[in-house]
């Protein structure tokens, strides 16, 4: 094991302590009723988000920077997992850390491409303490090519700058952020193979889950609307995960019945065919599906032996899918939509309507 009995016993404390401040089914139901965005924040302010949202005054707490705030509290909460998990699992759960990096890096780039403001743009951003992106200086550049020349001295200039070549015949974001993504991946899978013991088992319970998630969507995406060949839907896409192998991927790449595929790595997902019949509808159901079966894997990690990285990594999951459905609440008040609308896509506080 990685850190052994004595390596979590602390952070073990810490995080459980951190996990009892989720928010329960209730809070959810109560947070559901609110008549309106206005309404919704002043009873977030009752909960742990409240020291967050409280930092900046009523009249400026806009749904968009109310979101800004509340991820806050997840940056904090990550930088206190790592700094407290035994040596040998910081590695791995500051690269976890880093795709909110990778994140705002497209973001900066698509803003770029758009023409918009670093006013407009930086509120979008995850507010990470500490990043090597310009993240200002890139925006207002205004050019994708002097944006990536900043990022020289950055883990993602070499990744970028072999990218660029199609970029600049294509005109086109595609492939930085594929090459972005396929990079970040890679490198945390690879990490987690330099774990052990119950540390590796559980990091790839739940984040095989989450490649799981990802890659199928976007084998799925790449076949259905971007018609992708065979070849190349296999290069933009992973050859591993916890449930989804390389040969699934393979079969929907070579044109294999997409929901036959879904149904042999899940049997109990019985509307698949729907699900593909619809792709416009059933995509997103479907994505949801699997990101509720993620947040099952992380509460299972509560369970049993504590001593491991499941423990801290699970935490940091699961407030980041708090904080999902918080947006989709906080968005759904703001535009006035029934619960019948929007309680089919909380992750953690919602039922299927």
């Amino acid at each position: 094991m990685s850190g052994g009995v004595s390596g979590y016993a602390s952070i073990n404390a810490r995080v459980r302590v951190m996990y009892s401040t989720l928010l329960t089914s209730q809070a959810y139901s109560d947070l559901s009723e609110t008549i309106d965005a206005e309404a919704l924040l002043a009873a977030l302010k009752r909960t742990d988000y409240g020291p967050y949202l409280d930092k900046v005054k009523d009249r400026s707490l806009t749904p968009r920077r109310a979101v800004f705030q509340m991820k806050q509290r997840l940056a904090d909460a990550y930088g206190s997992v790592i700094h407290s998990c035994p040596q040998g699992a910081r590695p791995m759960l500051a690269q976890l850390y880093r795709h909110f990096e990778v994140d705002n890096l497209k973001a900066v780039l698509r803003g770029i491409v758009a023409g918009a403001s670093w006013d407009r743009i930086r509120f979008v951003l995850f507010p990470m303490t500490s990043t090597v992106l310009p993240a200002q200086a890139m925006v207002e550049s205004g050019n994708v090519t002097t944006a990536v020349e900043m990022l020289r001295s950055t883990p993602y200039y070499e990744t970028l700058s072999f990218a660029m070549k199609r970029y600049s015949t294509e005109q086109s974001l595609f492939p930085l952020e594929i090459a972005l993504d396929l990079n970040y991946w890679r490198n945390l899978w690879s990490l987690i193979g330099r774990l052990s013991g119950q540390d590796r088992a559980q990091a790839k319970r739940i984040i095989g889950s989450l490649v799981d998630m990802n890659n199928l969507m976007w084998a799925i995406r790449y076949r259905v609307y971007h018609k992708v060949s065979e070849e190349e839907l296999i290069n933009y896409t992973l050859p591993f995960g916890h449930h989804v192998r390389d040969e699934d991927i393979r079969a929907i790449a070579a044109g294999a019945d997409i929901a036959q595929v879904i149904e042999h790595i899940w049997p109990d997902i019985d509307d698949a065919a729907e699900m593909i019949h619809d792709p416009h509808l059933g995509l997103p159901h479907l994505e949801h599906e699997l990101r509720r079966r993620l947040a099952d894997y992380c509460r299972a990690a509560f369970v049993g032996d504590p001593f491991h990285v499941g423990i801290p990594l699970a935490f940091v999951l699961l407030n980041e899918m708090e904080i999902q459905d918080l947006t989709v609440l906080i968005e759904a008040k703001a535009t006035d939509k029934p619960p019948a609308e929007f309680r089919p896509y909380l992750v953690l506080g919602g039922e299927p309507a």
